[in-house]
C-alpha cells in the first residue's frame, strides 16, 4: 500500500527534525515544500507531503506516523 503524510509546524528546526525523522523512518519527499504565513499566531509555517510503500491493507484508523 502507499501512504500519504502531510507533515506541519512553525518554521523552527522543529520543523526540519520531523522531516529528518520521517525520511529515517523510509518516507520520501513528495512534491515542494510550502511556507506561509500563519496571520493568527504570528509566525511562518512549514509544510511537506512524504509518502511511504509498505506491505499491508490501508485502514482508516492507522497511525501513520508509526508505519
Amino acid at each position: 500500500m502507499k501512504l500519504y503524510r502531510f507533515l506541519s509546524a512553525d518554521d523552527t528546526s522543529e520543523f526540519c527534525h520531523k522531516v529528518t525523522a520521517a525520511l529515517n523512518k523510509g518516507w520520501v519527499l513528495q512534491g515542494d515544500p510550502t511556507y506561509a504565513f500563519d496571520a493568527a499566531n504570528g509566525v511562518m509555517r512549514c509544510g511537506q507531503a512524504v509518502v511511504k510503500e509498505t506491505a499491508g491493507t490501508y485502514r482508516p484508523d492507522m497511525k501513520l506516523g508509526e508505519q
